[in-house]
């Protein structure tokens, strides 16, 4: 890749077939007295031609947004990237509106960040090492005299009513599965149970059953096994005697459930254990990804005390 932007015969308006030299990475101010071109280099020259090969590149849901410039009037230019412009104005009032959503740029940082993300452990910081099945088996078994339900995670948190999920459980022999944190026989689920077209559900398949005991080993390893490959690398285990819905935690999990998964765990402390990084973990308009507390909005409204009653030495009657 050249060193420079190379810009050859700028005739754009009032430039007079102007060549310059720009250096990539690093930051360019162009100033100068009210109409002696700067506007008309940066973006009527430099920013149409590199707009219109990101544009190209871009779905039709984006180009209505953005659209198209004229062609520059300019030689060549070289060395120039597919480049966006950001001016200091407002284009949208609605806080899920941003420059990264309406240039698609905010896509491929999600992908990004999803495909060569490192997870670490908030409590020390180490990154996360995968967990083989052995090491999950070995952890269960620390779980002395419980009575445990392995689970393998079907759907989570997705709309819809997933009619066809329950037939396919069924066809592959599972017995039992549990629908929204409540556990049900397959042969009596769909007169059990209608699930609401646009609400969210979590369902999941019961692979076994296991009181923890020392001869109860290979059953274990092999429940494990199997919640992980229908899973597809992740599990959950609940105590036998609380198959009641929790609360939801972090990343639509619910209290009482120990999750295990092959993607990783905290060596320091196994309990915290990850699901595989996503896109949507990186959104805000996710709830896998947005702030619990704004919802992805970057701001609360909340009402300030001192600002209702600025002198609190004052009676209402007396204007406080």
């Amino acid at each position: 890749m050249r060193d420079n932007i190379s810009v050859k015969g700028a005739r754009e308006h009032n430039l007079k077939n102007i060549d310059l030299e720009l250096p990539r990475n690093k930051l360019i101010v162009i100033t100068g007295l009210s109409g002696s071109g700067e506007s008309t280099l940066a973006f009527d020259t430099i920013y149409a031609e590199g707009q219109r090969r990101y544009v190209e590149s871009l779905s039709a849901y984006a180009r209505q947004f953005l659209g198209l410039m004229d062609k520059p009037d300019v030689d060549s230019i070289e060395g120039l990237s597919p480049a966006i412009s950001i001016e200091q104005k407002s284009t949208s009032k609605n806080p899920r509106s941003t420059v990264g959503t309406v240039t698609e740029i905010y896509d491929y940082l999600r992908l990004l960040f999803a495909r060569i993300g490192t997870h670490h452990c908030p409590k020390c910081g180490s990154s996360i090492h995968p967990q083989s099945p052995e090491n999950i088996t070995s952890l269960i078994m620390a779980e002395k005299d419980k009575t445990l339900v392995f689970l393998a995670p079907i759907i989570r948190g997705m709309k819809g009513t997933h009619e066809s999920i329950f037939d396919d459980l069924k066809k592959e022999g599972y017995t039992k599965i549990r629908v929204d944190q409540k556990i049900y026989e397959t042969d009596h689920i769909k007169e059990e149970i209608k699930l609401v077209r646009y609400e969210k559900h979590w369902i999941e398949a019961v692979i076994d059953t296991v009181t923890i005991q020392d001869d109860e080993r290979s059953r274990i390893a092999e429940a494990v096994e199997g919640a992980l490959k229908t899973g597809k690398g992740t599990m959950i285990i609940i105590d036998a005697t609380n198959t009641d819905a929790g609360k939801k935690k972090e990343l639509e999990r619910f209290e009482g459930e120990i999750m295990y998964s092959t993607f990783g765990a905290c060596p320091n402390h196994p309990e915290i254990v990850f699901e595989s990084l996503e896109p949507r973990m990186f959104s805000f308009n996710s709830p896998f990804g947005a702030c619990s507390v704004c919802h992805g909005l970057g701001e609360i409204t909340e009402v300030t005390a001192d600002k209702v009653l600025p002198d609190k030495n004052l009676s209402i009657i007396n204007g406080a």
